[in-house]
């Protein structure tokens, strides 16, 4: 009964995960906001201020997501 809100949770945290596109906003666990500029098979290219800087975060650390540009 306890395991069962918790598998949920990491239910829909895979299904965001498996949704992220190009142009989406993201928050990282660490706080992190950012834009996706590149996917890979388990990681993402994130621009996080607007000069430019990029940083390449793993999937599983995409706390949440926002909408595109």
């Amino acid at each position: 009964l306890i395991m069962r809100p918790q598998k949920k949770r990491e239910e829909e945290h895979n299904q965001m995960i498996d949704s992220l596109e190009k142009g989406d906003q993201i928050v990282t666990i660490g706080g992190i906001h950012g834009t996706i500029r590149q996917i890979d098979d388990d990681s993402v290219l994130a621009q996080v201020d607007s000069n430019g800087v990029k940083l390449r975060f793993d999937k599983q650390a995409i706390a949440s997501k926002g909408t595109k540009d």
